[in-house]
């Protein structure tokens, strides 16, 4: 729907929780919804697909906690999310959560339909992966929306269509009268239009839409071509990509992910510290391998391990509802920082240095996001953990300043490694095995950005790798898909675990397994 950016696409959502599919979406969904309802909500009833991921992950993934938290207006990084369920109640909304057999084509849909005193309304919206979303309709009719605009909304006896200032103008048919669905940078006023209903939902997307919107490339092959030889920097033409999409400068760009590094370092400084949650399958382990890393009782990894202790704290924030960024997913949020960040260090980078890199990562990120997914529902965790390679791998060869080709080659050479990938959380949490495939997609990424420095020929191009991986994913079974059903999610000792972990969280009073009442 709408051209990809490395902010809202690839390198974010800010957010708290597991899943950016499950809990950041959801919230952005939940946000959508509430600006339906003027803010007013009494009832909600959530229908989800019987053939879909959510009926078996929207609790233990994060549905709830996010969608939830939107329907009261949180943003995504809200302290106050793993409590969302008892504040909506609180607020006096009824929810009723149940499945249903309607066939729907996208395993991550929300059917919603909510209630107030004065009237009803229903929106059916998708997550698409890393945290993006799409509504898909609103009270049975097909209205497209991304997050990205000011959205209003006019119900209208039919006739003229009035003029307004506005990037699209849709009139769609609401039977007796049009609903009129006006994209624009701001709301537009319907001062003096005869109108039943005037509805407004603002943007949930950190960089906005706007029309006629160009940028200079969508594809790996194309972004070569429009280098022409110049061997510009990988995280220049991000820069350059990145400033048409949003109409930024240069210097905003780069400000922008300097203040994303400064995120995920405080975020690794929390993990390192120690954190604490009863609903989780890990404890805090970073601590101790730093000491022993500390103590030179580690085999001797170099930077790799500095690289390996970052992704295990930023993996254990992920789990305790701390901050993260998805990179460009919640489930792979610490392959790609934790790399880049390791290794900067290492090198005596500066944040700066840091944040271009990360830019170099986010055009690999569009390349990707543009032609496939991030969604490990829709491509299993080839589509999480095999981007997070392929997008580390290109930011460490421009980090050590290496050619264009040889960092689109590092990119190419990581993926291709990652492959068939599939997606297996034991006890439906993401926290493992996603734990060793973030450590295994940063490892894998500093050994292939290593072999680009050296010229090995990756002999597939990168568009070509992420055709194939999307060829993959649709020759993989449901159950190695995100849906708990297949892989290691499945075992004896997965499935006791799960056991476990619900018996306590049903002793908790508040019943969200946090352990901030118990």
């Amino acid at each position: 729907m709408n051209t990809v950016s490395i902010f809202n696409d690839v390198i974010g959502p800010v957010m708290r929780g597991p899943s950016s599919s499950h809990c950041a979406a959801a919230l952005r969904i939940g946000r959508l919804a509430r600006d339906l309802m003027d803010g007013e909500i009494a009832d909600v009833l959530v229908e989800f697909d019987r053939e879909g991921s959510l009926p078996l992950t929207h609790e233990s993934q994060g549905s709830d906690m996010g969608l939830f938290g939107g329907l009261l207006g949180w943003e995504a990084d809200d302290e106050r999310l793993p409590n969302s369920p008892q504040a909506l109640a609180a607020a006096g909304v009824t929810i009723r959560i149940e499945t249903v057999d309607v066939g729907d084509p996208h395993p991550n849909t929300y059917r919603l339909t909510l209630r107030n005193a004065r009237e009803q309304h229903s929106l059916i919206a998708i997550s698409t992966g890393g945290g993006m979303m799409e509504v898909i309709r609103i009270d049975g009719v097909p209205m497209p929306m991304d997050g990205g605009y000011h959205e209003t909304l006019i119900w209208q006896p039919k006739g003229p269509v009035p003029r307004f200032e506005a990037d699209e103008v849709i009139v769609h048919d609401g039977g007796a009268f049009h609903i009129i669905q006006v994209k624009a940078a701001n709301f537009v006023s319907t001062a003096g239009l005869v109108t039943t209903a005037v509805k407004r939902l603002a943007p949930v997307l950190p960089v906005p839409s706007r029309k006629d919107l160009r940028v200079p490339f969508t594809s790996c092959a194309e972004m070569l071509a429009y280098d022409g030889g110049k061997n510009t920097p990988l995280w220049q033409l991000a820069a350059e990509y990145e400033m048409a999409r949003g109409n930024f400068t240069e210097r905003d760009v780069i400000d922008k992910m300097i203040a994303i590094v400064r995120i995920l370092r405080r975020s690794i400084a929390s993990g390192l510290a120690g954190t604490t949650y009863e609903d989780r399958v890990l404890g805090h382990q970073s601590g101790r391998f730093k000491a022993l890393l500390d103590a030179g009782q580690l085999l001797d990894g170099g930077a790799l391990n500095r690289i390996v202790l970052y992704v295990t704290a930023l993996m254990e924030v992920k789990s305790s509802m701390g901050v993260i960024v998805a990179a460009p997913t919640a489930g792979a949020c610490a392959a790609l920082p934790g790399a880049v960040i390791g290794m900067a260090e290492a090198m005596g980078q500066s944040e700066e240095d840091m944040a271009k890199a990360m830019l170099a990562s986010g055009l690999i990120g569009v390349f990707i996001a543009t032609r496939w997914t991030f969604a490990a529902e829709v491509g299993g965790c080839q589509a999480e953990g095999g981007s997070a390679a392929a997008m580390a791998a290109g930011a460490l060869v421009t980090m050590a300043g290496g050619t264009l080709q040889q960092s689109v080659a590092a990119s190419s050479l990581a993926f291709q490694s990652m492959l068939g990938l599939i997606c297996d959380p034991i006890a439906n949490r993401v926290e493992a095995p996603c734990l060793g495939k973030n450590v295994m997609a940063a490892s894998n990424a500093v050994s292939c950005a290593n072999m680009a420095l050296a010229d090995f020929d990756p002999l597939i191009p990168f568009d070509e790798v992420v055709d194939a991986a999307k060829n993959v994913s649709a020759m993989m079974p449901r159950e190695h898909r995100c849906t708990s059903l297949g892989g290691l999610a499945i075992t004896p000792a997965s499935l006791a675990i799960e056991r476990r972990l619900g018996e306590r969280k049903a002793k908790s009073s508040c019943g969200t397994g946090c352990g901030t009442c118990r």
